[in-house]
């Protein structure tokens, strides 16, 4: 099963940073692959991805929260099965590390490929990125859903 795990420093407090991430509503404005996610529970969210062409539904159901420190989830059903991680350290009182950890089971020959040659890596970094000048620009992020969920 191919894995990634990608870091970027933001210049945001944690809370901002934290709270922009769990606006999953929003991923599409700085996640390239991302074409939808829609919120349907505080746990359970609704994905719609397309890459190389193709597009994919599936659930993730959050199955680990606590407020500027991480969220985990994994796939529940559909066509991808994936699981992560994201979590949130403050550096500084303006800036912190996050890091994102993704697992999934690639299907298909154009997914193989494309694990063979790490080039999930390289999007996962360009995403971090992308995220990075989203939240600096912004300045701060609109308050998400701050619940806990335990393991």
């Amino acid at each position: 099963m191919p894995n990634a795990i990608e870091t970027v420093d933001v210049n945001v407090p944690v809370t901002v940073a934290y709270n922009q991430w769990t606006k999953f509503e929003e991923f599409p404005k700085f996640l390239n692959f991302i074409e939808s996610i829609t919120q349907v529970t505080d746990t359970l969210t609704e994905w719609t991805i397309k890459i190389g062409g193709v597009e994919r539904t599936f659930e993730a159901r959050i199955t680990e929260q606590h407020p500027d420190e991480r969220v985990a989830w994994n796939s529940t059903g559909g066509q991808v099965d994936h699981a992560g991680v994201v979590t949130f350290h403050k550096l500084a009182p303006n800036e912190t590390r996050v890091t994102v950890q993704l697992d999934w089971e690639a299907k298909g020959l154009l997914e193989k490929a494309g694990a063979a040659l790490s080039l999930d890596d390289h999007a996962i970094k360009k995403d971090l990125t992308n995220f990075k000048k989203f939240i600096e620009a912004k300045g701060s992020g609109d308050v998400g859903w701050r619940g806990d969920v335990q393991a």
